[in-house]
């Protein structure tokens, strides 16, 4: 059994916000799969368990916004009698540019405090993630106010390639090749090859 968690502030307002990113990346990997309306459940939105590349996997998007995630992600963890390794974090990353994304098997929170909040939760840095890049702000700008910044239309208008980035890496996460799947995801430019 497998955990896909998306971060993400609940609320209209923040709707394609760049600290939004990892819930939208996780909805359209239940998109893909066809999955409807969520269950509400620990604390969040969760969809599954429903088979997919041989694994049985479930998702959530926590609701608890950004800060206290691993409210949400501790109890489904211990509900559902998962290890950390087990469970897939998705969140924003400001230190990346916009079209990278990065995969990694464990490590520090690097600021993301929703990041911060579950590896606190679970008692770990053992906790796989997939970064998307979100960019740093230029100039003057609060972090705070970047990330709470709607993604531009221009940038949105690329985002179902980097959809189909984390899709793949997923896939090959879930298929038990999670070096594969780092090298696929951290391998990824947005019009590479263009």
């Amino acid at each position: 059994m497998k955990l896909i968690v998306g971060l993400g502030n609940p609320g209209y307002e923040y709707v394609w916000t760049r600290h939004n990113a990892g819930w939208t990346i996780v909805d359209s990997f239940v998109a893909r799969l066809g999955l409807r309306e969520p269950q509400i459940k620990f604390r969040g939105a969760y969809w599954g368990p429903v088979l997919c590349c041989g694994e049985r996997v479930s998702f959530l998007e926590p609701h608890t916004y950004m800060n206290l995630s691993g409210l949400s992600v501790g109890e489904a963890a211990r509900y559902q009698n998962l290890e950390p390794e087990d469970i897939l974090v998705i969140s924003d990353d400001a230190a990346l540019p916009f079209g990278r994304i990065r995969m990694r098997k464990s490590g520090s929170a690097g600021g993301q405090n929703g990041l911060k909040s579950i590896i606190g939760a679970l008692g770990t840095l053992d906790v796989p993630r997939l970064r998307v890049g979100i960019g740093s702000p230029e100039g003057r700008m609060d972090l705070k106010d970047w990330v709470l910044g709607k993604i531009p239309q221009e940038q949105r208008r690329e985002w179902h390639k980097i959809e189909d980035a984390a899709w793949e890496a997923l896939v090959l996460w879930l298929s038990g090749d999670a070096d594969r799947a780092m090298s696929k995801a951290n391998g990824f430019r947005l019009n590479d090859g263009e």
